[in-house]
């Protein structure tokens, strides 16, 4: 089958190299225009590049993909079908309805839960039990087309977004694969999503790892395990960031709402911040121009007053 892939992060990789694995024709691969990374701004290639330059595959990186003279080159590849990983701009429909099989996406989520850009970090944050990934048939729509095939994958207790973005990456791979080769065989039955059950969620920036003490110590705990690697959860103490790498709950309702925020420590291996419903014990931690590590090396360091109010 003669594939032309659009994607570009990491997430998407390994559903490139699962398509090359099987023997597809991949005609052309799309991505993300270079950006400057860094401090020095260092003109960077996304990971969806890296990986067709190292299979020797042709590279497109169009600023928009509505640009007519785009939509032209694709137009003559002629491909079977399109497959898009998280490629990062709105296809238009003349793309969308180009290639026999259409286009087909892979997306992070059991749809029609989930619609939306950051599937992964919110069912962390929303403490579901299962995951999995989608194949859609894409629509003008976002995230809306007809589903295709799906894989359940039941979350860990500790489940981080870093986890569960490489469980789901190597899950869709695998599953984007199988999809092709039923288009191939006329055996995919698309099936209508249910728009009541459908839920978008927004996009995460780094500001979004703020953490806010007078929430519940559940729902804190979470947002450290979503937002575990990208963009981490976060504070301030004595005027410094301090990210928040790893935590538990140490359930206490007799916390009080003045407390909340405020340190309790013995200065050697025990790090708790209070919280609504309990305390926040930090296992792993990293305080601005320092590295990460665990409270009890952090610890040895730095000297912390009992009490102390993060902010």
């Amino acid at each position: 089958m003669k594939v032309v892939f659009m994607g570009t992060p990491d997430f998407a990789v390994g559903t490139l190299e699962a398509i090359v694995g099987a023997g597809h024709e991949v005609a052309a691969v799309v991505t993300q225009p270079d950006k400057p990374k860094g401090r020095g701004g260092v003109m960077a290639m996304s990971p969806v590049k890296e990986c067709a330059l190292s299979h020797g595959l042709t590279v497109l990186q169009p600023l928009k993909a509505r640009n007519p003279e785009f939509i032209e080159e694709i137009k003559a590849i002629n491909p079977d079908v399109i497959v898009v990983v998280a490629f990062g701009q709105i296809i238009p429909s003349e793309i969308i309805h180009m290639p026999k099989y259409g286009c087909i996406n892979v997306h992070a989520s059991l749809l029609p839960k989930y619609r939306g850009a950051s599937p992964i970090q919110w069912t962390v944050l929303d403490g579901c039990e299962y995951s999995g990934v989608t194949t859609m048939l894409m629509d003008e729509g976002i995230d809306t087309g007809d589903i295709l095939e799906t894989v359940t994958v039941k979350l860990d207790e500790r489940e981080t977004g870093g986890s569960l973005f490489d469980r789901l990456s190597l899950v869709g791979a695998k599953l984007l694969v199988e999809t092709l080769d039923k288009a191939e065989a006329g055996q995919l039955h698309p099936v209508k999503q249910d728009d009541s059950q459908s839920s978008y969620v927004r996009m995460i920036d780094k500001s979004f790892g703020l953490m806010d003490f007078t929430q519940p110590v559940e729902v804190l705990e979470r947002k450290v395990r979503a937002l575990n690697p990208w963009p981490s959860a976060f504070t301030h103490m004595d005027e410094k960031l301090l990210k928040i790498w790893d935590a538990t709950v140490i359930q206490d309702n007799n916390v009080k709402a003045g407390d909340y925020g405020k340190v309790k420590t013995d200065g050697k291996t025990c790090f708790m911040v209070a919280c609504d419903g309990g305390y926040l014990s930090v296992n792993e931690l990293q305080l601005e121009g320092k590295k990460r590590m665990k409270v009890e090396d952090f610890l040895r360091g730095y000297s912390i007053k009992e009490g102390t109010v993060l902010s």
